[in-house]
């Protein structure tokens, strides 16, 4: 039986493009630029130990941007936001019926804040878990046992759905069930077939 659901947001509830992706295509920006500042700067940024806009000036130039750090933010934002419907419909019917479905992400606060104001997610699920907030980020168990002890939740009786392997060994590793999740008619099949759930 499962009581808690676990939904992950980019490459499951969000699929739009990629920011750094976009940001090569669009502005010929240097990927190997764009994978010092994320594997560097921004890690901070995911766990609140640094604000994004203030981190991000010192790499605008690099970037070949020329507008300022809010402007490229907003670019940003909206280049990723693409949502997936269909599965925040099965969200809605879940919680209809009875079971509690989190949304749990590593994200700093600006694009946390940009998904509950523009992308609907305030009020789509019972709670939001960002890294920026929780101070801890996915793979890490105790991101998980966070949840799960947040939600008075059973480890056992937990569900996430994931679309990065690490993160689901992370999950698995805490205790809780997780799934990866690959498009919507198997999502739907995985959750009445092997978990008695059907909406």
């Amino acid at each position: 039986m499962i009581s808690l659901i676990i939904m992950d947001a980019d490459g499951v509830l969000i699929n739009g493009d990629k920011f750094s992706d976009a940001l090569h295509r669009d502005y010929d920006v240097d990927l190997a630029k764009e994978k010092e500042f994320f594997t560097t700067k921004f890690q901070e940024c995911l766990v609140g130990q640094a604000d994004l806009k203030e981190a991000i000036g010192p790499y605008l130039a690099s970037f070949g941007w020329k507008g300022t750090a809010d402007e490229l933010l907003e670019y940003w934002f909206k280049t990723e936001h693409g949502i997936n419907e269909d599965l925040m419909g099965y969200i809605r019917k879940l919680r209809a019926s009875g079971v509690p479905v989190v949304l749990a992400t590593n994200q700093e606060k600006y694009r946390t804040q940009y998904m509950l104001e523009h992308m609907g997610f305030d009020g789509a699920f019972d709670k939001i878990y960002s890294s920026a907030h929780v101070g801890l980020k996915k793979p890490d168990t105790a991101f998980y046992t966070h949840i799960v002890d947040d939600m008075h939740a059973s480890k056992g009786q937990t569900l996430l759905w994931e679309d990065d392997q690490r993160n689901i060994d992370g999950a698995l590793a805490s205790g809780i069930k997780a799934e990866s999740y690959t498009d919507y008619s198997s999502f739907v099949t995985t959750m009445r077939d092997k978990y008695q759930l059907a909406i």
